[in-house]
């Protein structure tokens, strides 16, 4: 594995972490206990809902098993800040946004690990190598909360500087995404081509699947619908860049980040139709200043 690899992607993934701790303060964590419901309707279907809709289409596709479990990764992946801008754009309450990625984060670090290894175990028995142990689980441990700390460190330290450093991380991030899923496409360029067809069917239905509960669910148990807008996103819209870097890097599967790579090119395309799919036909009422 080259320098992009062993280097890059953890760096990438860091400065994306690290932006998202510059978005959160303490407040954003005790503002789950004023939203209760939403925010637990919103764990389960991501923590509970999203494996078992992963795992059936991983073997109604029949994938083979590193790509499965590649899935299944991707599947216990906490969102990511792009769930906020869909959320923003499509009239969600973007704050419960904000509050479901500082909690979901701090979940995965558990979670993670837990579904990549049952994973693991269920399509690769035997090959004990790939999995998360205790020193691996560490490493996830660092490379999510790690930076997320540090940016919520400075955001108190240094308000005034997080906030006019928001936008330029934002664009990084962006930037970042894009040249970590061009590196993972491009070291396995070959392989990709070959299950290009299956993994853009899968990945596309996953999104949508992801959304379509992650909006449904909440309606259904009478969640307001901002709130179930913010849900919807941040439960079809994962954290692609964690996916790759734990495949590529922890792991150290190239063909296991494969599912996240073509997932994090055709979610922005997924989420935005589905976005205008649920909008609201006519625009809220907006008070106007005195």
């Amino acid at each position: 594995m080259g320098p992009l690899t062993t280097i890059g992607l953890p760096v990438a993934l860091g400065i994306i972490m690290f932006g998202l701790g510059l978005s959160l303060t303490p407040r954003d964590f005790t503002r789950v206990a004023k939203q209760p419901k939403a925010v637990l309707v919103a764990l389960a279907c991501q923590l509970v809902l999203l494996p078992l809709i992963c795992l059936g289409l991983v073997l109604l596709f029949q994938l083979p098993p590193v790509l499965a479990v590649g899935m299944m990764l991707l599947a216990a992946s906490p969102g990511g800040t792009t769930a906020n801008l869909y959320s923003h754009l499509f009239r969600g309450d973007v704050a419960l946004n904000i509050s479901l990625t500082a909690v979901n984060s701090v979940l995965a670090v558990f979670t993670l690990p837990l579904i990549t290894n049952l994973a693991i175990a269920y399509f690769l028995p035997g090959d004990d190598a790939l999995g998360l142990q205790f020193a691996k689980t560490i490493e996830v441990f660092a490379i999510v909360l790690g930076p997320v700390v540090l940016g919520m460190l400075v955001r108190w330290w240094k308000p005034a500087f997080a906030d006019r450093m928001d936008k330029p991380v934002r664009i990084a991030s962006v930037v970042i995404l894009v040249v970590v899923i061009a590196g993972a496409i491009a070291t396995n360029l070959e392989l990709l081509l070959a299950n290009a067809g299956t993994l853009a069917l899968i990945t596309v239905l996953f999104c949508v699947l992801s959304l379509a509960v992650g909006f449904a669910v909440p309606r259904l148990l009478r969640v307001g619908r901002a709130q179930s807008v913010a849900s919807s996103f941040e439960i079809g819209i994962h954290n692609a860049t964690l996916a790759i870097v734990i495949a590529q890097t922890v792991i150290g599967s190239v063909e296991m980040s494969l599912p996240a790579a073509v997932y994090g090119v055709l979610m922005f395309f997924v989420a935005l139709a589905f976005g205008f799919l649920i909008r609201e036909k006519k625009p809220a009422s907006v008070a106007v200043p005195a």
